[in-house]
This record gives structure tokens, sequence and C-alpha cells, in this order.
């Protein structure tokens, strides 16, 4: 179990305008905070990724992202409670309550709420994060940290060690406005 030192330091390194990495679900994540524009714009090329693509948030809680769900349809909320915490990333109208950088070309805006313990430790502390696939486009996302290690090497500010989720394949994303699977699992 990675101690809570490791975790509040990792945190102390987002809230400060870094780019971190960590273990996820199924692979390891790059991450940072999602208001902060120099750290997001940072992290996007680092991965060589356009902004127009958008990214994923991820949260600890579904109250981390109550101020976008809030006056959503019922049957949507429906969709979300029944498969969070958990590998499932829903695509969520965002009704211009995100900056750009974060929802790229998008109407809508990528969110997961983690079932990993660290992820959920990290995003107790931090609130939402950015969370992207740890690899530069077009070639396979990392697996390990030395993966990590070899594609960015001293370019992030940390990287939280510890284990993955143990699923096989990055979390599912749905549009929450018709259920219509976007990526498999």
């Amino acid at each position: 179990m990675i101690g809570n030192w490791r975790v509040q330091q990792a945190a102390r390194v987002v809230r400060n305008g870094g780019v971190i990495a960590y273990p996820t679900e199924a692979v390891w994540g790059l991450g940072c905070d999602p208001w902060d524009s120099a750290a997001v714009h940072r992290l996007l090329a680092l991965k060589e990724r356009p902004v127009e693509k958008g990214l994923i948030l991820v949260a600890d809680c579904v109250e981390q992202f109550d101020f976008l769900l809030e006056d959503l349809p019922e049957r949507w909320l429906d969709r979300l409670a029944g498969t969070w915490p958990g590998p499932n990333t829903w695509l969520v109208p965002h009704r211009q309550r995100l900056p750009d950088w974060i929802t790229g070309k998008h109407d809508s805006v990528a969110l997961r709420v983690s079932d990993h313990p660290l992820v959920t430790r990290l995003c107790a502390l931090t609130g939402p994060l950015v969370s992207t696939s740890a690899n530069p486009t077009g070639r396979p996302a990392a697996r390990s940290r030395l993966r990590v290690e070899q594609y960015f090497s001293d370019q992030l500010d940390a990287v939280l060690g510890g284990c993955l989720g143990g699923r096989r394949n990055p979390s599912t994303i749905r549009d929450v406005r018709n259920g219509e699977v976007i990526r498999p699992s």
C-alpha cells in the first residue's frame, strides 16, 4: 500500500500546477488540475495530443461532479448511478461549465468516478483530475512505471507509484444521452 504522505506529495504537485503519472484501473495515467490551463497544455504537449480531442476527468465520488450533473434528467442520472464508481466513463453535456482545453471541440465532457484506491485517495485531496493514458499519441498505453519513465523520463513533476487495478482494458466510454457505447472495454 502506498503511504499517505506519497499521495499527499502528489496532490501538492497537482495543486502547484504539476503534471503527474499514476496507476489507474487498467493503464498508467497522466494527470493534472483541469482548471490550470498551463498544466493541461503541458500535459497535451507531452502526449502530443491536440486540444480539440478533449480529455477525461476522474473523481473519487459523484459529488465532485455535482456542478455538471445538477440539472440532468433523472434517467441520465440513473445511468450514471448504475455504473459508478467503476471503470465506466460517460460523455455528459458540459453546458459551457468547463474550459475548452478540457472539452475540446465537443459539447460533452468525459467523466469517470474511479474505484481504484490510489486514484480515489488522490482525487479526495485534489478534486477532479485530468486522466488520460500515459503514452505519446500513437504509442501503446503504459502498463508499468518503467514504460512511463521510458516515455517521459524527467518531463513529469512526479510519478505516484502503485499497482494497476487489474483490468485488462481502459474504461468503457458511453454517451449518457442515449447509452451508446463509444469505446468498449
